[in-house]
């Protein structure tokens, strides 16, 4: 089972804010499995958005009610798939859209279950902020250690605990008070800027958009107050330029432009840029889109930059500020989440897929794996599937990253089966160094003359005019190994 991106890599197409609204505030809503996470955003659709009549209407007489019976099933807003509706989980990333008086929230609805870790991880990667729900009858559970590492992981650090069902440990401080003791200590181990507890009935709707006249002892805000206060995540404008090469356009004259997503900082014409890996460096002089041209082109902006000069780039590089440019890195360490069913296997081929490129990996080691019990991490060799591990990547050859912290665009990161396609896992880059060492040179295996002689150019051996030949299918050799992730070299002399 292929496994979905857990890296941000794809980008998501989320409509641009009405007249009036001052930006858009990602929210990603997890925890484990039924603590309640596709009803409170029910409810919250419900209370606070623009949900059309019909639907009220279809809720109203829907035969599915919650426990009670009294109150309606708000989950079935959110749950889209029929498997989610036939089990009453998420399985799948839910994406729902509404808009209050000057925010507009896009809320990311991701599985509870272990099973799905997967999901909630490519959810984490796309999140402004995160709503994590916790059972009050059961308080912090593995499940929700666990998530709040993949939130440190993708870089969210902006996090609500949710402490739901309050109403059935009878609207208790002291059940209240015991949990958000307890978080303290997460809070503490992951380094939230903005970590804040709010005590919720998903059903009832208390605490969701309005007060609760329940929870006379709890005087913080309600959670649609909260969101609402958290800023939009801005463009850091004084970053360093960064740019996925996706293409290379042509129009079969003179016209040579480098196609791409501004993925940090700005760009503007008569700038010099450099590709980090061939450290070939020239001057934009023209930014031209679909709309016409372009003087500055800001983050988050397709463009096609024009050049004063060729350069021998393609789809891979990443175009840098001369000044600041990223690390043509050949030796990355990383913390990952292993995604596949399939444990990590040291004999295997990986490769590294960073924004637009797509590296062989000639080792991959892990160095420790994070114990959700003690929130420490332990010296380890291997890892399995929703493991969290802290790794050392070698590459077949220089990539250019970024560390996580300096640009989350380039310093993600996928790790490919090299045979199969499948993703099996995703990470961020800690650190990035430039440089080939001892194991990388250890592990490139070297593709001679008489390896060739005495098989795939047989044929060629003692006839003249043959050597032009002889080097393209040892080219030919070496491209395909390169593709199976082989690190390989040819060596004729």
């Amino acid at each position: 089972m292929r496994a979905r991106s857990a890296a941000a890599l794809k980008p998501v197409s989320i409509p641009a804010p009405a007249q009036g609204l001052t930006g858009i505030v990602r929210v990603l809503t997890c925890g484990s499995v039924d603590d309640g996470k596709s009803t409170l955003i029910g409810r919250l659709l419900w209370d606070a958005s623009d949900v059309f009549d019909d639907q009220r209407e279809a809720l109203r007489r829907s035969d599915r009610r919650v426990l009670d019976g009294k109150h309606l099933d708000y989950s079935l807003l959110v749950d889209g798939l029929l498997a989610e509706r036939e089990q009453g989980i998420t399985i799948d990333i839910a994406w729902r859209t509404f808009d209050t008086a000057d925010r507009r929230f896009v809320i990311i609805d991701s599985p509870g279950h272990e099973q799905y870790t997967r999901n909630m991880a490519s959810g984490a990667s796309h999140a402004d902020v995160a709503v994590m729900l916790i059972d009050a009858r059961a308080g912090i559970k593995r499940q929700t250690l666990r998530h709040a590492a993949l939130l440190d992981l993708f870089g969210v650090r902006r996090v609500v605990l949710a402490v739901n069902k309050m109403d059935l440990v009878d609207w208790s401080e002291a059940a209240f008070r015991e949990i958000e003791q307890a978080f303290e200590d997460v809070k503490r181990r992951f380094g939230f800027v903005d970590a804040t507890v709010i005590p919720v009935a998903a059903v009832t709707g208390d605490n969701i958009a309005r007060r609760s006249e329940q929870m006379g002892w709890y005087h913080g805000p309600t959670l649609l107050e909260h969101l609402s206060r958290i800023p939009e995540v801005a463009t850091v404008a004084d970053r360093p330029f960064r740019m996925p090469v996706q293409s290379i356009l042509r129009d079969g004259q003179d016209f040579r432009g480098l196609a791409g997503t501004v993925a940090a900082g700005h760009i503007a014409v008569g700038d010099t840029i450099v590709d980090p890996v061939s450290q070939r460096d020239a001057r934009v002089k023209r930014i031209a889109t679909m709309d016409g041209d372009l003087g500055v082109a800001d983050e988050g902006q397709a463009v096609v930059l024009l050049l004063d000069r060729d350069i021998d780039v393609s789809r891979g590089a990443v175009l840098s500020s001369a000044t600041t440019p990223a690390v043509a890195a050949t030796t990355v360490e990383a913390n990952l989440v292993w995604l596949s069913e399939q444990a990590f296997d040291a004999k295997a081929r990986y490769l590294l897929r960073s924004a637009t490129d797509l590296a062989p990996v000639s080792q991959l080691s892990i160095v420790s794996l994070l114990d959700l019990g003690t929130l420490e991490r332990q010296s380890a060799r291997t890892c399995g599937v929703n493991d969290i591990a802290e790794v050392s990547i070698t590459l077949g050859r220089a990539v250019a990253l970024d560390t996580f912290v300096a640009c989350a665009a380039t310093g993600s990161f996928l790790i490919v089966d090299a045979v199969s396609g499948a993703t099996v896992a995703g990470g961020t880059v800690t650190r990035a160094t430039s440089g080939v060492s001892r194991k990388q040179e250890a592990a490139t295996f070297n593709v001679t003359r008489t390896m060739l002689e005495t098989g795939l150019c047989s044929d060629l051996v003692g006839r003249a005019g043959t050597e032009a030949e002889f080097q393209r299918r040892g080219a030919a050799v070496i491209a395909l190994m390169g593709q199976a992730g082989i690190i390989a070299n040819l060596a004729l002399d």
